[in-house]
């Protein structure tokens, strides 16, 4: 008679939950996980832990599904924190599985063995545990799935002795559905519907998770009925709003002072799905007021740590939906429309440049990833996102290294969507063995590389506090395009404006991965 064994159970799992597709970068203490690897799963490989993290999270971004990452032991997870506090920072729902020596060389200290391999990646997931037993690994995965998935929806960490999956096992397998959002207090929505009904100027800040609740069209719906002014959080990872909307105000710079000169002419702000307020730097004004708020989120943390305002818990769809039945159409004018930049001219090849002919040669369904910091107020002037469902994706903690793998596990999300990746030649380096997997997966995907040959985010923001002699900022010869072929992707090198347009227009009609490597002039625009 053929035992079960504990991987068999977990594979049972997996089927049940959904969780067949696997990012991972292999060691030995990941083997017997891995072997015999079923026909009805797959297996994206990575080079590198932090892209292969990286490249999960983008794809967990893009479908609004959990998935599951396998990494090796503590230099694997090690190799991938970075992109776990991404992952965290962006509330997504991974499921980490890294495995871990035989247990009964772990009280020796073995070689791969990991210490205390539980309370390595806190506080960056959510929940984490070495099963006590090999029979309990089938349910630590059931919880650690319902973990990741509720929300607010995180990354959770389950190491596993590696003889464990070899362990016999009679206990059922038991899959339960994935827990669903919450509404909000029915008094909560009246306090909140009071004080809209009483307001002149009122005002919405809208954050990723909106958008990652699927909730971009009731928040139209809602700003639609109240006529009222429609901003982005500071640092928001997702686009929650049309940018093309007429109620559309622009983008809140994580700065207090900025905050509250944005804010100030509205009598009522409802921040939806955001932290009320995510700040990176500190001009020196103090504590400038703000104007009264109601913030609606899942995170009872974020509803806990802000300074003043009122909190509503609920998941932002049904938060959101729960006000749609209450909130009567409103009279009040609305807001002026937000006035965009001219279109730049075409006598430098800027990032101005670069995104305003990405805005006119991309298709309406396109999935834009980001990771330029330098770039970033140039791209909401010049690269509106208007699509209601996942236009936009980038990583809301600022730390480098999910551009080129967030367009690849993006793509593999939503084959059905054109995907182009926007990246700084810096932020591209943290994860440019992805391309390696873009071609693997030959996938049609577009990256390209903005190159300023520098940090300039570090440059720009060291000189706006009086820094000065910053080593470590210039960058400058990287060969994108050779470095692209050398791992089978196609390169092409762009350097006088008037081949942007056929370059980018060709790069996105390519069904090969393709690198555009854009050698653009140093901007003199500030971040905030």
């Amino acid at each position: 008679m053929i035992k079960r064994t504990v991987l068999d159970a977990t594979r049972e799992l997996l089927r049940e939950l959904g969780l067949t597709t696997v990012f991972g970068n292999p060691g030995t203490t990941e083997v017997p996980f891995l072997t015999d690897w079923p026909d009805d799963f797959d297996y994206v490989l990575g080079l590198q832990e932090s892209a292969v993290v990286a490249m999960a999270d983008a794809y967990a971004q893009a479908t609004r599904k959990p998935v599951l990452v396998n990494l090796h032991s503590a230099g694997g997870v090690g190799h991938g924190l970075g992109s776990l506090f991404n992952a965290y920072r962006n509330r997504t729902p991974l499921i980490v599985v890294a495995g871990q020596q035989i247990r009964s060389l772990l009280p020796h200290e073995p070689f791969l063995g990991a210490l205390e391999a539980p309370e390595f990646p806190k506080p960056y997931v959510k929940w984490s545990i070495e099963p006590a037993c090999a029979e309990d690994v089938p349910a630590a995965l059931a919880r650690a799935y319902h973990v990741a998935t509720q929300a607010p929806s995180g990354p959770v960490f389950v190491s596993v002795p590696a003889d464990d999956w070899s362990a016999a096992t009679e206990r059922p397998v038991i899959s339960r559905p994935r827990i669903r959002g919450f509404a909000p207090d029915p008094e909560a929505v009246d306090e909140l519907n009071t004080a809209l009904a009483a307001a002149e100027r009122p005002a919405l800040v809208v954050g990723g998770a909106v958008d990652q609740d699927g909730a971009v069209v009731e928040t139209v719906a809602l700003a639609e009925r109240l006529n009222a002014a429609v901003w982005v959080a500071p640092m928001s990872f997702r686009c929650s709003f049309p940018e093309d909307h007429p109620l559309f105000q622009g983008f809140l710079d994580p700065e207090r002072g900025a905050v509250a000169d944005a804010l100030a002419p509205y009598d009522l702000v409802v921040v939806l799905g955001a932290p009320a307020f995510t700040y990176h730097v500190d001009r020196g004004r103090g504590e400038a007021p703000l104007p009264p708020l109601f913030v609606v989120s899942d995170d009872e943390q974020v509803l806990a740590r802000a300074f003043e305002g009122t909190g509503v818990r609920a998941t932002p769809k049904l938060g959101i939906r729960a006000l749609l039945n209450v909130v009567d159409r409103s009279t009040r004018p609305a807001p002026a429309p937000r006035q965009r930049p001219a279109k730049p001219g075409s006598d430098a090849l800027t990032a101005e440049l670069v995104y305003s002919t990405l805005a006119d040669v991309l298709p309406d369904n396109a999935l834009v990833v980001e990771e330029a910091p330098s770039h970033r107020g140039i791209l909401h002037d010049h690269l509106p996102i208007t699509a209601t469902d996942t236009g936009f994706l980038t990583m809301a903690s600022g730390t480098l290294g999910y551009g080129v793998p967030g367009v690849v596990g993006a793509a593999l999300g939503r084959p059905d969507r054109t995907v182009v990746g926007v990246i700084g030649d810096g932020s591209s380096m943290y994860g440019i063995q992805a391309l390696w997997t873009a071609a693997r997966e030959e996938l049609p995907v577009t990256f390209v590389i903005l190159d300023n040959s520098e940090y300039a985010a570090v440059r720009i923001l060291g000189d706006a506090i009086g820094g000065a002699k910053l080593p470590g900022t210039e960058l400058g010869g990287i060969g994108f395009a050779a470095l692209a072929e050398s791992m089978g992707c196609h390169g092409v090198t762009i350097t006088e404006p008037s081949q942007l347009v056929p370059g980018l227009t060709a790069a996105l009609a390519d069904p090969r991965p393709t690198l555009v490597h854009v050698r653009v002039a140093a901007s003199s625009k500030s971040l905030y």
